[in-house]
């Protein structure tokens, strides 16, 4: 018999037949390869959010893959969050702003797509939440109320200041004069006294400490704080920040309420940007942000240009979009009573409530 060549194999392995199953653990370092080299793959699609949705959330899984002729040619992350107050639903991924498929091979892409919503209606939720990037299911119902910013990071660090229009520019020269300093380091707790603070402020809850702890060790070195110190050593601003390919993606922040007076937001996010030029990245993802927002301003007036975000919706028994976000009026009084709470007791009883919010 004569030995098959390259091409052949490839031809054949092309026509196999795709298949969808669950992740197991032996998948793992496949899992990681897949996401390392997929372009449509992103931070959040890393196999470490599995653990962390079981562990830190208590939320079950449903990681799938899709594999041709014994190669993953696709992934999809599912986390289903079962809630009396925010209902039942299937989410790829709670807590992380971008999920969905992550694939390239149209079939594969129609098989997750139908796996998760076999997998909704065995479990009896009401919908089964994806959040694209770009769209991928046109004629499903989408929501339209988050974008994100993402602007590519000039390999001079002179040329990235330089691209920040003037007035806010204006503001990092500000906290520049002003004696600020910035550290990078994994300091969780400090990250977290900020970060609860702001949120507090903002009538929301905060998510454990214990929460960010697991980031920084899960994650390693593609995880870090940066927090921003007055000339007298007062901790006035801080972000944690993920770390994937070539992007940057600040993703929890936290000050005091003096640090919009300091100018040291804007600082924050130069040095953070600073660094990531000097570490050779090249994309630079603000995140995201709800329209209408003081985030989405902020953000546009450092010069950076609104994505839509596409969160596309299979809805089983839900008949419109969940809205489970601080915009639904619903939710004000709540948010009016929260930033009353002292201190301590909101950030005692955060946890049980963000959990179920993703």
């Amino acid at each position: 018999m004569n030995p098959v060549s390259l091409q052949e194999a490839a031809r054949l392995d092309a026509a196999a037949s795709v298949s969808v199953r669950l992740y197991s653990g032996a998948d793992a370092a496949r899992w990681r390869a897949f996401v390392d080299t997929c372009p449509g793959a992103t931070f959040f699609h890393r196999i470490e959010w599995r653990d962390l949705m079981e562990n830190i959330f208590g939320h079950r899984t449903h990681f799938l893959l899709a594999e041709r002729g014994g190669q993953i040619v696709g992934v999809l992350p599912l986390a289903e969050i079962r809630s009396r107050l925010f209902g039942h639903g299937l989410t790829s991924l709670p807590f992380c702003v971008y999920g969905g498929v992550a694939t390239d091979d149209p079939e594969a892409s129609a098989l997750l797509h139908a796996a998760a919503r076999d997998i909704g209606v065995r479990q009896g939720v009401s919908h089964v939440e994806f959040r694209n990037r770009a769209a991928r299911m046109p004629d499903w119902p989408a929501q339209d109320l988050y974008v994100t910013f993402r602007k590519a990071i000039a390999p001079d660090v002179e040329a990235n200041m330089l691209a920040i229009p003037r007035k806010q520019r204006a503001m990092v020269r500000k906290g520049i004069a002003a004696g600020l300093t910035s550290r990078l380091d994994d300091d969780v707790d400090l990250f977290f006294r900020l970060y609860a603070d702001n949120v507090h402020r903002h009538g929301t809850p905060a998510l454990p400490r214990r929460y960010f702890r697991a980031l920084a060790d899960r994650f390693g070195r593609d995880c870090n704080v940066l927090t921003v110190f007055s000339k007298e050593g007062e901790a006035l601003s801080s972000v944690l920040t993920f770390y994937h390919r070539d992007e940057v993606l600040p993703y929890y922040a936290g000050d005091v309420a003096a640090a919009r007076t300091t100018a040291a937001n804007d600082f924050k996010y130069w040095e953070l940007m600073r660094h990531g030029c000097e570490g050779g990245y090249r994309v630079f993802d603000y995140g995201r942000s709800k329209r209408g927002t003081g985030s989405f301003d902020f953000k546009k007036n450092w010069g950076f240009e609104p994505e839509p975000l596409h969160y596309e919706y299979a809805l089983l028994t839900a008949d419109r979009i969940p809205e489970n976000n601080p915009l639904n009026p619903k939710y004000q009084l709540f948010i009016r009573l929260w930033r009353r709470l002292p201190r301590a007791v909101a950030n005692g009883l955060g946890p049980y409530i963000v959990r179920n919010l993703g």
